[in-house]
């Protein structure tokens, strides 16, 4: 299902996100950096942004937003981009910031840079 103007999630099982009504949490699917119009963004400060965009319609859809998330993992294609990703993830996050895992994967969904999930209350 697609929410406002995310795009469609890549082929597979999954959702947007999924919200457990008995404890109010909200488990948001990873994201990577991919347009309306299905383009994937190949910088990784305009790539950090859209998964950070897309991560919100999902939150939005659900009934919570950045400020209610309490845990965001983020994965990078390459650990080097952790410095830029930082430029542009910090001054977006709410304060106090949700805790946060970072890491390097092998590869990524449709060869993006970086992709992102979180987890949220409602």
């Amino acid at each position: 299902m697609q929410h406002f103007n995310a795009p469609e999630m890549p082929k597979g099982p999954g959702a947007h996100a999924v919200k457990v009504d008995a404890t109010g949490t909200i488990y948001c699917s990873g994201w990577v950096p991919m347009t309306p119009d299905g383009q994937i963004i190949t910088e990784i400060k305009e790539a950090t942004k859209r998964c950070i965009t897309n991560l919100g319609y999902s939150l939005k859809a659900a009934g919570s937003s950045w400020e209610k998330v309490v845990k965001v993992n983020i994965f990078l294609a390459d650990i080097n981009d952790f410095a830029a990703l930082n430029e542009v993830y910090i001054p977006l996050m709410p304060n106090p910031a949700p805790a946060r895992t970072c890491i390097q994967a092998g590869a990524l969904p449709k060869g993006s840079i970086v992709e992102m999930e979180c987890i949220a209350i409602v």
